[in-house]
């Protein structure tokens, strides 16, 4: 396993980050667990999560299983850096009620109390903000994560979803009131959509934020859909489904596939591996349902891509250019 420092912190995370939303909703707790050991097994030290997951009637599911997965001992939670997140509503169908949702420092504080509970530990590492919310003030916020910190129960913030401008009001806030600020952002980042490069990036870099990309795979379409199709296997679903009825998209999905088939690299692997080559980059998302998912992440560590791939790549997916010049002059 190869590990780096998470942005300009001391802590050491791997290079890849075990995503669970899967966890319940499409991979029952038994085998979640084995996904989890096996990845443990493997050096994968990096963990995330959020209170939401498992969905719906569901919600905290994923919270639990991971929670009973800790309560086996054998040094896993000593062992695991966990992140989880804040945000979302957590109240149930039909019973709705006010401050049960967003970044309130009332929210937060019980939030945080629920989370702990249902992950059967006493803190969580790196506690992140799921999505901007407008109604709260950054210093309120902050307020809330220095108590957390001062209890001991959260060590590190980290955002989810933020703009780079949020990025920097939130650590220029955090700064004025001496503490370290937000040390992670979470971001939708990948060959197929790779905006986050113009703002969201540059943004994190400056601050000293390391950048934890969700979806790397694009939901699947990356993964090699079209030869997968091909073959008889799993065919494309939801959003992978409604990109590749739009031609010049499938169009562009079949040239990435044939590059690498011409280079003889898996399509999922290669796409993780171009992360991993990225400034600013900590490690992908990955968010395996089954043991050989996972197993095929973790070959994207050793995957070394030549200077040939990567300028195809390139071509095929063009980043947006840097900002301001993308732009303007």
């Amino acid at each position: 396993m190869k590990y780096t420092q998470l942005g300009r912190t001391g802590l050491k995370v791997s290079r890849l980050v075990l995503g669970t939303m899967n966890f319940g909703p499409q991979t029952d707790e038994p085998t979640s667990h084995g996904i989890l050991d096996s990845a443990l097994d493997a050096g994968l030290n990096f963990v995330d999560t959020a209170n939401v997951y498992g969905w719906g009637e569901n919600k905290g599911r994923t919270e639990e299983i991971i929670g009973t997965w800790f309560a086996q001992g054998g040094g896993r939670r000593e062992k695991t850096v966990l992140a989880t997140k804040v945000y979302g509503s957590m109240s149930r169908e039909g019973d709705t009620w006010p401050n049960e949702d967003r970044l309130s420092a009332l929210n937060i504080r019980r939030a945080v109390e629920a989370s702990l509970k249902r992950l059967h530990t006493d803190h969580i590492d790196v506690y992140q903000f799921h999505h901007i919310d407008r109604r709260t003030p950054f210093e309120e916020i902050w307020q809330a994560v220095d108590v957390l910190i001062q209890q001991g129960k959260i060590l590190y913030a980290g955002s989810s979803n933020f703009p780079g401008y949020k990025i920097a009001q939130a650590n220029e806030t955090a700064a004025r009131r001496g503490m370290v600020g937000l040390v992670s952002e979470q971001c939708l980042y990948n060959l197929a959509e790779r905006r986050a490069e113009m703002e969201v990036i540059p943004a994190a870099e400056e601050y000293g934020l390391g950048v934890i990309p969700w979806s790397p795979l694009h939901g699947g379409l990356l993964g090699g859909v079209i030869k997968k199709e091909a073959s008889g296997g799993r065919r494309a679903s939801g959003r992978s489904a409604d990109a590749l009825a739009n031609s010049s998209v499938r169009a562009q999905v079949q040239a990435y596939e044939d590059l690498l088939d011409k280079h003889g690299l898996e399509p999922g692997e290669a796409a993780l591996a171009w992360l991993l080559t990225r400034p600013g980059v900590t490690g992908p998302i990955v968010g395996p349902r089954t043991a050989e998912q996972l197993e095929s992440a973790l070959r994207a560590l050793e995957l070394e891509l030549s200077e040939e791939v990567l300028a195809g790549l390139d071509e095929i997916f063009p980043g947006p250019g840097p900002s301001p010049e993308a732009f303007a002059w």
